[in-house]
């Protein structure tokens, strides 16, 4: 197996507050501001630059990273290097949760998209946090259970859901979440197509046959404008 090279990662620290870092993750959001203060006394800030990695495949597991500003990716990569896209991480979303329960390694990367604010937290420290704080326990065993069927639903699409369809879902889910039929990518098509079990050449294509039957409108790389939105549902 191929694996990426790690780029080198800046280590300073950034001048926004840690506590915001903290109060940003749904792990730690219901607790007060004292409390949170002190959680973010327990953290390290580092900044990561685009195509930094937080972390390898293989590599011990023994801290949670929360996400300050930028984005990261996780991804696998197969036995022949081909890259499949786990998760994006935007800001308040962690990864590394895994080892805070157990002894592991990573099974994924976590790769820097862009520049990134990162909060580090130790498992020694995290494990005293749910001592203290049980509540904090079963907030992350929720994200668990969110992640684990998010999980099985992209794997259970990709296998039984034609490329049309999942391109069309994917971009009326998008259109959802940001309440707008005018959406950005999240990704490249290489991370999309990736995401969606496909080719980026096919990625294209359907985005042309798309804006060609008018259901569509491109501008630039990333920015689409949803314009018949029941048509990329009925796919």
């Amino acid at each position: 197996m191929n694996y990426p090279n790690a780029a080198a990662s800046d280590t300073s620290i950034i001048r926004a507050p840690k506590s915001l870092c903290v109060s940003r993750v749904p792990i730690f959001n219901h607790l007060p501001a004292d409390e949170l203060r002190s959680i973010a006394g327990k953290s390290k800030m580092r900044v990561f630059e685009r195509g930094a990695f937080i972390h390898h495949a293989g590599d011990e597991s023994n801290q949670l990273f929360i996400i300050h500003r930028g984005r990261v990716k996780v991804y696998r990569l197969s036995e022949g290097g081909k890259e499949q896209l786990v998760r994006i991480l935007e800001p308040g979303a962690f990864t590394g949760e895994l080892a805070l329960f157990c002894d592991s390694r990573h099974d994924s990367y976590a790769e820097a998209m862009e520049q990134s604010a990162i909060c580090v937290i130790g498992r020694e420290d995290f494990n005293k946090l749910v001592l203290r704080y049980p509540a904090i326990g079963l907030h992350v065993m929720a994200e668990l259970a969110l992640r684990l069927g998010a999980s099985e639903t992209q794997t259970a699409v990709i296998a039984t859901t034609p490329v049309n369809e999942r391109i069309g879902l994917y971009l009326a889910s998008l259109s959802e979440k940001a309440n707008s039929l005018s959406i950005t990518l999240p990704m490249s098509r290489k991370d999309l197509a990736s995401y969606l079990g496909t080719t980026p050449e096919t990625i294209s294509r359907r985005f042309a046959e798309f804006e060609e039957a008018h259901w569509i409108a491109q501008s630039g790389q990333r920015k689409i404008d949803i314009l018949d939105l029941d048509a990329l549902l009925l796919l």
